[in-house]
């Protein structure tokens, strides 16, 4: 069918859907930048591996993880699929490859155009918010409080540009507290106007999916300059393992269920839940970058010590991540799983913690089977913790 030059925005709501929403071609696409964003980002970690490096890292990913969670939050509830639906979907990808741009070159030579773009981004995403609080009144509070929350946080961002660093930085962190926490402070206005509880468990999934993607294009091109031996072979298949094991903890236990606490106004918990997915989502692309450099160096050489602690960091980032995200789902959720895999998710963290502290004049290839041993013990976990079928929880 042909798409309506204008559609107004209508407030979607799960219980008005005859099935369970799914992922549409045109978000499909619309991810497609945010996997070129990312890839630039990881691109820019790899040759700038120190702590200023990590910085930029962090303070670049952050407000592209944001821009991602906002138009997908938009898009649960007033997606309509209209020409200017599809015009606003393509500026915004404008903006989002525009970002791209200033990251190659960091916090140095980038910063300007990037809080330009990253202001352009969610001053966008308020006036759509505004277009259909216009036209769905009962949205009108919520539309409010994030034009004011998100107005302010915008204000921020482009007051740093005439600021010197690092105060410029400072600004920019002051901006996302607040944009993070202008849903926290929705409360029942959320409940009026509630995101998509089963689509928006689709639409992170899919974002935790080109992140992982990053983890393989990091073993490939650790492999790109190296002579084809056994050793390297092994490492490679090693980095492919333990991106294989993240992907199967995430998605084999992940349950979208704490979002529907938004029901109940328990917008702490639901956004909790959410929040997770950022330490989740950002240490598997550092961990995709550490592969990479334990890849090439090497599988006889023992990494740098940046190297070490970059690659064992990320992994304990994210299997924390994954407890957190666990002992949510088992708490809130329908879990398939016992609730005590989440101690043994920390305690492989902390494996991996120890891996970097112990392992210095240990040779890449040992370094990544170690990894692999602390991920891959969690699958053992999942296959010998699951729930019988009689004490799983019925869903709410």
């Amino acid at each position: 069918m042909r798409p309506a030059i204008w559609q107004p925005p209508t407030l979607r709501q799960d219980n008005a859907e005859d099935g369970d929403r799914r992922a549409t071609w045109l978000e499909l696409f619309y991810d497609l930048v945010f996997v070129a964003t990312i890839s630039q980002l990881s691109h820019y970690l790899s040759e700038h591996l120190s702590w200023a490096g990590l910085l930029g890292f962090g303070l670049f990913f952050v407000p592209i993880w944001w821009c991602w969670v906002g138009a997908t939050f938009y898009a649960t509830r007033f997606d309509a699929d209209g020409v200017f639906d599809r015009l606003f979907a393509f500026v915004e990808m404008v903006i989002v490859a525009a970002m791209a741009v200033p990251v190659h070159h960091g916090l140095g030579g980038g910063d300007v155009g990037f809080a330009l773009c990253y202001a352009a981004f969610r001053g966008l995403l308020v006036l759509q918010y505004q277009i259909a609080g216009y036209y769905n009144p009962i949205t009108k509070g919520l539309v409010r409080h994030y034009s004011v929350g998100f107005g302010l946080s915008i204000l921020l961002w482009l007051v740093s540009l005439l600021m010197p660093t690092p105060w410029r930085y400072a600004l920019w962190i002051a901006g996302l507290l607040i944009d993070l926490g202008t849903p926290l402070t929705a409360g029942r206005l959320v409940v009026q106007a509630p995101p998509s509880f089963t689509h928006v468990p689709e639409r992170v999934g899919l974002f935790t999916i080109i992140v992982l993607g990053e983890a393989v294009v990091g073993v490939v091109r650790g492999l790109g300059n190296l002579d084809w031996t056994l050793a390297a072979e092994m490492t490679a298949v090693l980095g492919l393992a333990i991106a294989f094991c993240l992907w199967w903890l995430y998605f084999d236990s992940v349950d979208g269920s704490p979002l529907r606490s938004m029901r109940a106004g328990r917008m702490g918990t639901a956004l909790t839940w959410l929040y997770c997915h950022l330490p989740l989502t950002a240490g598997v692309a550092v961990a995709g970058v550490g592969l990479e450099h334990m890849i090439a160096n090497g599988p006889a050489t023992p990494p740098e010590p940046a190297e070490l602690w970059l690659f064992c960091g990320a992994i304990a980032l994210v299997l924390s991540s994954l407890a957190a995200i666990h002992w949510m789902t088992c708490t809130l959720g329908t879990p398939r799983f016992r609730r005590s895999l989440s101690t043994y998710r920390l305690g492989s963290a902390l494996f991996a913690i120890a891996l970097a502290i112990v392992g210095s004049n240990l040779p890449s290839l040992g370094v990544v089977a170690w990894a692999t041993v602390a991920c891959g013990i969690q699958i053992v976990f999942n296959l010998v913790k699951t729930k019988p079928v009689a004490e799983r929880p019925q869903a709410q």
